[in-house]
């Protein structure tokens, strides 16, 4: 994707902002007994009670509206009835459109570090990428609009 001008510019830091703040949201809220589908309903109220929609969830059929993925899992979890105990390492990805513009695909910083696999493997479920059981991977992710001038990161609070 390609920003056009000022507009559009906006347009993408107001939906990284939601984003960047959908994720704190969903951190705060986490906590040890709580399933991923609880978390992942804080994420969707948070996205929808600001005009955003996810945009895994409209763009790709995700069957849910965030990405939870926990311990093993390295990436794209599907939100579900597994409860979330004390000390598990859990990645919450967020990604939306806001107002239907598809905006956040201009250029997105998504390392992975992980003590396990040199490669994902992909689950049953055809979405969720896991490493070997036991093993940790962590993950952030920033998008990123290159200028002339510099680089200026959308997603931040």
């Amino acid at each position: 994707m390609t920003i056009g001008g000022r507009e559009e510019l906006e347009a993408l830091r107001r939906a990284g902002r939601v984003a960047a703040r959908c994720l704190a949201r969903m951190g705060d809220a986490l906590e040890p007994g709580m399933t991923t589908a609880e978390l992942d309903l804080i994420g969707r109220e948070y996205m929808e009670a600001r005009g955003a929609r996810s945009a895994p969830e409209f763009c790709y059929d995700f069957p849910a509206a965030t990405c939870i993925s926990v311990n093993e899992e390295v990436a794209h979890g599907i939100a579900g009835e597994r409860r979330i105990e004390a000390g598990d390492l859990v990645h919450v990805d967020v990604s939306l459109e806001l107002r239907f513009l598809h905006d956040g695909m201009v250029l997105t910083i998504e390392p992975f570090l992980t003590n396990g696999r040199e490669q994902a493997k992909t689950a049953k479920d055809g979405w969720t990428l896991l490493n070997k059981p036991g093993t940790t991977t962590v993950q952030f992710e920033h998008t990123i609009v290159v200028t002339r001038k510099k680089p200026l990161v959308m997603t931040l609070p």
